[in-house]
């Protein structure tokens, strides 16, 4: 692919998106704010992208984070998708983002540029296009956090202030959020593609997703059935990854899922404290669609989908298309659950595989939730010795529970000290808690002091390493009356 001159603040902009089909996307003018001013940026990752850290901070590099100035080769558009939401399909897009294009660093990755909050679009339906300042900081957060935890995760490169006032139900300051992603393909627009597209639009958005995200495989006998295979085979690591950490992502419609296998659009998500499976944070999901327990279920669930979308480039038989189709989303629960496991196992410190492990697993989550334990905090007490940090301390179950697990541990070859680390590899000693966030978002928004979600940030940005200033962050917060709420921030 044709890539552009790199500029003084090194970007290097391609639009391979833009080559598509017309109908995958509205290329879009600017919608200039009144007066940006960097609120913060991410220099580890422009570092890695080959962007000059002192350029972006500039005025001009200010100005392309908020949507002022178009960067040398960019191209600016909206894309077309649709999306189950909450059960129910939609004619969605872009409605309060643009892709500017696609930077090509100089190792020659290449990642999707895209403004979240930049203003009005033809797929706005009504809103206004913009974003306030608080949930762009909580993507910032989250989404590094989440890379931090080794889980596949779009990026936040940078968020300005606008300078300008948005109405929700209050007046909250303005933001822009510079995102940073593999793709923003998702299933969302493949079902666009097969609802209101033609057979060789269907077939050139699948090209594409295989050009740019598995080329290993577009040589294959049936590349669009490998397609949908590998697409299922990410998606159920990733959600394996998730319910690993205590994840919650709030809002699973099927545009929030990419076909690159990103975790994507932090909007009402948070992590779980206490173990349960019903755990819902979401203000938005009263009926409990997306609750932790539910992620994997609906992710088979978005996948097929994906499938139904896929099913004129599976076969040209309708018939064999449906049963390729079935069989390989068929085989979703079996790779979830593979990749789980062995995610747990590791927890545990365990190496190889018994027959009892699932059993040993389920008993403790039980214990867990039973006794309302912290999830997190209940692994590294594990890890560490500290048994009576945990909930679970003192009780008969625990007792039982701990001689077949040390039982387990004393058949395998690998020594205490390789399944310690394993667990220490394996276990965050932090993750990004909801009052911590909250604390910081409140800091910055309320007061414009950065340097409580700075703190944060530092804190998450190594969640292995098990430092005693991470300690003070594992603490959980006071008992309220009242449940934890998030909300989407649109």
């Amino acid at each position: 692919m044709m890539t552009n001159k790199i500029t003084d603040t090194g970007w290097n902009l391609d639009n391979s998106y833009a080559r598509l089909p017309q109908s995958f996307f509205t290329n879009l003018n600017l919608n200039p704010v009144s007066s940006p001013k960097l609120a913060i940026l991410n220099e580890t990752l422009a570092t890695s992208m080959g962007l000059d850290v002192q350029a972006l901070r500039s005025e001009d590099g200010v100005a392309v984070f908020a949507g002022n100035r178009v960067p040398e080769g960019a191209l600016p558009l909206a894309q077309a998708y649709a999306g189950h939401q909450f059960g129910h399909f939609n004619r969605l897009g872009d409605g309060r983002a643009l892709l500017l294009g696609e930077h090509i660093t100089p190792r020659g990755e290449r990642f999707d540029i895209q403004l979240k909050g930049s203003g009005r679009t033809p797929y706005s339906r009504g809103g206004d296009g913009r974003a306030a300042l608080g949930p762009m900081l909580r993507e910032y957060i989250i989404s590094e956090a989440m890379h931090a935890l080794g889980i596949p995760t779009t990026r936040s490169l940078a968020v300005v202030t606008t300078g300008e006032s948005i109405v929700r139900e209050t007046e909250l300051p303005g933001a822009i959020l510079s995102r940073v992603a593999a793709s923003h393909v998702r299933v969302g627009t493949f079902q666009y593609a097969a609802q209101w597209g033609t057979g060789e639009e269907l077939r050139a958005v699948a090209d594409y997703a295989l050009e740019r995200h598995y080329p290993d495989i577009k040589a294959d006998e049936n590349r669009y059935l490998s397609l949908l295979q590998e697409v299922i085979k990410r998606q159920a690591a990733l959600i394996a990854k998730w319910q690993l950490v205590g994840f919650i992502h709030g809002v699973m419609n099927t545009d929030n899922m990419t076909i690159s296998g990103e975790t994507i659009d932090y909007g009402p998500c948070a992590f779980m404290d206490t173990y349960d499976p019903a755990t819902v944070f979401s203000s938005i999901d009263r009926q409990g669609r997306y609750a932790y327990g539910n992620q994997p279920p609906i992710a088979g669930w978005n996948l097929a989908r994906f499938a139904e979308s896929m099913l004129p480039l599976l076969h040209e038989d309708q018939d064999q298309a449906v049963k390729l189709a079935q069989d390989a989303i068929s085989d979703f629960n079996a790779l979830y659950q593979s990749d789980w496991l062995t995610g747990i196992r590791a927890k545990l410190g365990l190496f190889g595989e018994e027959a009892q492990d699932e059993s040993l697993v389920e008993d403790l989550l039980s214990m867990m939730q039973k006794y309302r334990a912290d999830y997190t905090n209940t692994f590294r007490a594990l890890t560490f010795g500290r048994h009576e940090e945990t909930a679970l301390f003192g009780t008969v179950e625990f007792s039982q529970w701990h001689e077949q697990w040390q039982a387990r541990l004393g058949r395998q070859k690998e020594s205490e000290s390789t399944s310690k680390q394993l667990m220490r590899d394996s276990n965050p000693a932090v993750i990004p808690r909801n009052h911590r966030v909250e604390v910081a978002l409140e800091a910055a928004v309320e007061e414009g002091d950065y340097s409580v979600l700075e703190r944060l940030l530092d804190v998450l940005a190594n969640p292995y390493a098990h430092t005693p200033e991470q300690a003070e962050y594992s603490t959980l917060p006071a008992e309220t009356a009242l449940p934890y709420r998030t909300f989407c921030g649109t």
